[in-house]
């Protein structure tokens, strides 16, 4: 288990920190579960799961499970993994998220770049403007994105969202990567 919940984790985009908050679980713990030091319970399985919004099976799952015919994802069962859902955040789209290549993302960006990291990853990213105005930081360039405004480009250029205007931006978010 402990190569497929990093898996999981970084395909997902979510750190270390954000599981442990949403597990219950502390950082230190999570790091060895993912080194393979440390097996969990399957309370504790259970937990990392619903935190992550995955199945339990994904967490154990091989990497050439047979993938369902299709991923359906209603508004109403969608689970914000960072954020309550309400405001700044972003929930996933899909379900069996190791067995996909695609991950798309229903994303509300910060209204400030919250973070002065910058993300960067394999493959590609697709911004799709929902609501709102954006604007996406690529460090030596910034780009204001409108409502219905769609930007792809490949993810290993660092970048940073964040929401500006009245209105918060709420955007579509594809990534393909490879696994890493």
């Amino acid at each position: 288990m402990s190569i497929r919940l990093k898996l999981l984790r970084k395909k997902l985009g979510v750190t270390l920190e954000v599981l442990a908050e949403k597990s219950g679980m502390t950082k230190s713990y999570l790091s060895k579960v993912e080194r393979g030091l440390n097996t969990p319970s399957i309370a504790a399985a259970l937990k990392l799961a619903k935190a992550l919004n995955v199945n339990v099976e994904e967490l154990f799952a091989e990497e050439h499970a047979d993938q369902a015919r299709y991923s359906l994802v209603r508004r109403s069962g969608r689970q914000a993994l960072v954020g309550d859902g309400a405001g700044p955040g972003y929930a996933v789209l899909t379900s069996q998220v190791g067995q996909r290549s695609l991950l798309p993302f229903i994303i509300q960006p910060p209204r400030e770049f919250s973070d002065r990291t910058f993300k960067e990853h394999q493959g590609e990213e697709f911004l799709f403007v929902h609501e709102g105005q954006v604007e996406v930081d690529f460090m030596t360039e910034r780009v204001l994105l409108e409502q219905g405004d769609a930007l792809h480009f490949n993810a290993q250029t660092p970048h940073r969202l964040r929401s500006v205007g009245e209105q918060q931006a709420q955007l579509l978010v594809v990534v393909q990567g490879g696994d890493e």
